[in-house]
């Protein structure tokens, strides 16, 4: 991938236990990207060896070791344990990204904390959070939801900030999973489902050279789980397809897709919200 080391997480119904299915289902993936050059992977225990210059009347520099610790304890606070992490650092020791996958799983799917910080100005600390979470050394940093951004000002509290972003985390598995059933039960015929291909290639200008590939994906797709004919797995067929750009690349075409697809599942949510009922049978105004 252009130079690029990637560590995948395969993902895989909300539970808050230590057992772990022997077979995760591959659905959905958080993966960090580090070119060796700009950064390098580090072990969790290297994050104590890290730098920390000194701060300044408008600036707060965050040890990365102590940033992973506070989210390390307010998950752990509402039950949640790290089960893999990844990270990596500039070789200043002034920029980390990290990945962190929990156990928290929900329909098929594990979810997965995407984390950056910078000591040298260069970027604002924060969180993103889903099943599909991207952390890159060129910046590339998204997820389902942003939980935390933060400046490195002097009166910020890590401590509450994190937690704070924490407790965002824990209030979009809701809707999130929400979002995922649906796209799990909105069954697609087959000619709908060559529409939609089509159509996503045309509105959004994905690299015509995968259409192919989509296409093998979706309707001969590699895994038992997603030969359903089901928006899910069409998402899956083209994210799975998607992985053969380079980081970049990949980075906006998976936002991308997520703008063509939403509309879709927030049709089909709002079509199944009962009618509001008038209290005492009188008629809304």
């Amino acid at each position: 991938m252009n130079g690029l080391e990637e560590t995948t997480f395969r993902n895989g119904r909300l539970v808050m236990d230590s057992e772990e299915p022997e077979n995760l289902i591959p659905a959905g993936n958080g993966s960090l990207m580090s070119d060796g050059r700009t950064t390098r992977k580090i072990a969790r225990d290297d994050l104590k060896l890290l730098p920390v210059p000194p701060s300044t009347d408008t600036f707060q520099p965050i040890s990365h070791n102590g940033l992973v610790d506070a989210l390390e304890d307010s998950l752990a606070l509402r039950r949640f344990q790290i089960l893999r992490s990844e990270f990596a650092a500039s070789p200043d020791g002034m920029k980390l990204f990290g990945l962190l996958e929990i156990n928290a799983v929900m329909e098929g799917v594990r979810f997965a904390i995407g984390l950056r910080n910078s000591n040298d100005k260069s970027m604002r600390l924060g969180l993103v959070a889903g099943y599909r979470v991207q952390v890159c050394d060129n910046m590339m940093f998204s997820g389902d939801f942003n939980p935390l951004l933060a400046k490195h000002t002097k009166g910020l509290d890590l401590i509450e900030s994190v937690s704070i972003g924490v407790d965002r985390i824990h209030r979009s598995f809701k809707p999130l999973e929400r979002a995922i059933i649906t796209k799990r039960l909105m069954r697609i015929a087959d000619d709908e489902a060559r529409v939609l291909i089509y159509q996503a290639f045309l509105e959004e200008k994905f690299p015509i050279s995968l259409i192919k590939n989509v296409h093998q994906n979706y309707f001969e797709p590699e895994w038992e789980d997603f030969r359903e004919r089901t928006l899910w797995s069409l998402e899956n067929a083209f994210t799975e397809s998607f992985k053969e750009l380079n980081p970049l690349a990949q980075y906006q075409t998976t936002a991308r897709l997520g703008r063509f697809i939403a509309p879709l599942v927030e049709t089909t949510l709002a079509d199944s919200k009962p009618a509001p009922v008038a209290a005492n049978g009188g008629d809304w105004q």
